[in-house]
C-alpha cells in the first residue's frame, strides 16, 4: 500500500500558469525602464516560457507597447534576473525595503523574482501561481486514506511553507534541486516505505523514476510523462485517489 504522496508544487499543486501580483521598483531611469521590461521578457521567454504561458503574453504586450514610445538607444549593460540568492552570489546589494518587500510576498504564499542592472537592484516583481481547485481536498483524502502527502519544491521555504500550509501539507522540502527531488523519494523509502511521486515537469523526471509509483500531469512535459508508471490525463489531482484506491480493489 501506498504510504506517502510526493507532490512537486509548480504545475502539480499550482495551476501553473503565475500572475503579476506586485512590483517594487528602485531605480526609475530610462535605462533601467527598458531594461526592466526586456530582462523580465528574456526571462520568461528561457525559463518560464512553457509553465508560465500568461507571464510570456503579458511582458510581450506591454513591450510592444512601451518599446515605441522610447527612443532608440544602445544598452551596454550586466544584468541578472532571478532570486534571492542569485543576486546574492552575483554581490548584488539587497537593501532592507526590498528584503522586506520579499520576505512579505513569500510569507503570503509568492515568489519574488529580483532584477539588477551593473551590479545594482532596479526591481522585484511578485509572482502568484494560484493552487488548483481540488488541491486541497485531494489532500484533504490522502489524510483520511492513511497516506500521508509531501510536498517537495525548488521554490524557497516561506513560499513552500505557505503555500503547503494552504493546502493542508505538513511535511515540507524546499530549495531542492532537480537530482535532489529523487533523494527525498529514496529517503522515505528506507524503511520499505511504498512512494508515489506526482509532478509535470522535467525537473520531476528523476523522482518520477524514482519512486515506486510515478504519476505524471497529463498537460506536463513529455520527460516526465516517459519517466512516470502512470499518466494523469484529466490534469486533476483527484485521479491521484482515485489511482490510489483502485490500487486497493482486487479484480
Amino acid at each position: 500500500m501506498v504510504k506517502y504522496v510526493i507532490f512537486d508544487k509548480i504545475g502539480t499543486l499550482t495551476r501553473g500558469k503565475a500572475t503579476v501580483t506586485a512590483a517594487k521598483v528602485q531605480e526609475w531611469t530610462l535605462k533601467n525602464f527598458l531594461l526592466w521590461w526586456l530582462l523580465l521578457r528574456l526571462a520568461v521567454n528561457t525559463h518560464w516560457q512553457k509553465r508560465y504561458c500568461n507571464m510570456h503574453a503579458i511582458f510581450i504586450s506591454l513591450t510592444s507597447l512601451l518599446l515605441p514610445l522610447v527612443p532608440r538607444m544602445k544598452l551596454r549593460t550586466s544584468s541578472q534576473v532571478g532570486n534571492r540568492k542569485l543576486l546574492e552570489e552575483n554581490s548584488i546589494n539587497i537593501s532592507t525595503d526590498v528584503e522586506n518587500f520579499v520576505v512579505e510576498l513569500e510569507e503570503s504564499a509568492k515568489t519574488g523574482i529580483l532584477v539588477a542592472s551593473d551590479d545594482v537592484l532596479i526591481g522585484v516583481l511578485g509572482i502568484a501561481d494560484p493552487l488548483k481547485r481540488e488541491a486541497s481536498v485531494v489532500i484533504e483524502g490522502l489524510w483520511k486514506m492513511g497516506v500521508i502527502p509531501v510536498m517537495v519544491t525548488g521554490d524557497n521555504w516561506r513560499t513552500a511553507r505557505a503555500v503547503a500550509k494552504e493546502v493542508g501539507i505538513q511535511d515540507v522540502r524546499a530549495e531542492v534541486m532537480p537530482a535532489g527531488k529523487a533523494d527525498v523519494v529514496r529517503s522515505f523509502q528506507k524503511d520499505g516505505s511504498i512512494v508515489a511521486m506526482v509532478g509535470d515537469g522535467i525537473n520531476d523526471s528523476p523522482a518520477l523514476a524514482t519512486a515506486d509509483v510515478g504519476m505524471a500531469i497529463g498537460a506536463g512535459t513529455d520527460v516526465a510523462i516517459e519517466a512516470a508508471n502512470y499518466v494523469l490525463m484529466r490534469d486533476n489531482l483527484e485521479d491521484v485517489i482515485t489511482a490510489i484506491d483502485l490500487s486497493k480493489r482486487p479484480f
